[in-house]
């Protein structure tokens, strides 16, 4: 099952939108990730965000280019970047994704 984590150990429930760009010649791609309600910040909840962290069959993939949007003083969003640098990156972010989607019932729309 792919999951993915902002606190290591702690499934996040809220599905992300995900937005992706890629250079024309696929040196380097990038994924921007935006929790609109994210666990973390559920009332009551202690724990810090430790980063991005995609979770599968093949392992895990980490990102600490996290940041929270506030309103009013209080953190609303999280949005995380994941910076992919040659194809064996791309290719390693897209099969975690397909995963995702599969176990979350998701598809794929293009801009």
């Amino acid at each position: 099952m792919a999951e993915i984590q902002l606190t290591k150990g702690i499934t996040e429930k809220d599905v992300p939108e995900v937005r992706l760009t890629r250079a024309r010649d696929k040196s380097s791609g990038t994924a921007t990730f935006i929790f609109s309600d994210p666990t973390v910040f559920k009332e009551g909840n202690t724990d810090e965000v430790t980063g991005l962290h995609l979770i599968d069959e093949e392992g895990e993939i980490v990102s600490r280019e996290v940041k929270a949007k506030f309103i009013d003083g209080k953190p609303t969003t999280v949005e995380a970047l994941y910076v992919m640098e040659g194809e064996a990156k791309w290719d390693r972010f897209m099969r975690f994704m397909e995963r995702y989607a599969k176990d979350h019932g998701l598809g794929f729309q293009k801009a």
